[in-house]
Formats: structure tokens, sequence, C-alpha cells
């Protein structure tokens, strides 16, 4: 089936708000391991979409993180820090998923909650720049 790409590109950017809901939701029911996987996912979807609108394909998480590294945070578009923050979500989804014992304060999820909402409004801006 083919696919509308500024239809896809929607799609996924509503699905990383729709994901940083459920965060939100998981914050407020103190289960933070699963913030920290719907963090994650919110930034993989607008990042996701960002990729799309370059026309660069993966289907490996890692791949995606390297790309948007290589060409927005060291070209300078995002800022370092949103950088850090999408490398920080990344690892922090795969420590919760994977590791046994693995304790999530609510001090830095609640960070991570800010950062990710500054990090897809970012996302959204570059592809909403990009497809005008």
């Amino acid at each position: 089936m083919q696919v509308d790409k500024p239809e896809l590109i929607k799609y996924r950017l509503n699905r990383a708000n729709e994901t940083l809901d459920e965060a939100k939701i998981s914050i407020e029911n103190k289960r933070y391991l699963l913030a920290a996987n719907r963090i994650y996912y919110a930034s993989f979807y607008a990042v996701s979409a960002l990729a799309i609108n370059h026309e660069f394909k993966t289907s490996k998480h890692a791949q995606l993180l390297s790309w948007f590294n290589k060409n927005f945070v060291k070209g300078g578009i995002v800022e370092k820090r949103l950088g850090k923050f999408y490398l920080d979500a990344f690892e922090m989804r795969q420590e919760s998923d994977y590791e046994d014992f693995v304790v999530i304060d609510k001090t830095s999820i609640d960070e991570k909650i800010k950062l990710a909402s500054e990090f897809i409004n970012k996302i959204s801006e570059l592809v909403n720049l990009q497809n005008h």
C-alpha cells in the first residue's frame, strides 16, 4: 500500500504527541518505568517523522539516533542538550525495558518529560519549516 508522505509525517507527529500524553499519565500513576518507555517512543516517533521528511529509511533505532545526531545535532540545527536528551531517553528505555532492578525516580522522570515535550516541539517545527 502506497502511503502519502505528508500524511505519514503527520501521523508520526500525532503519534509522538499521543505517546507523550501516555508518558504523562504513567507519571501521574507513578509508573516511571513505563513513562521512560513512552518518553523514548514519543521522541522516536517525532524523529521518524523527520527522517521520512528527509527520505531516510531504517528499521534500527540506533541507526535513526545516529542519523539524527550526525545531521541535526552536530550540524547545529538542534541544540546539543536536546540531542543528549534523545540519547539519554534511548538508553533509559533500553535499561528500563531489558535490565532487572531498574529504579527511576520522580525527579529525573519529571525532567525527562519536560525535555521530551521541548524535543517534540523542536522536531515538529523542523518538519513544518521544511515542508513550506
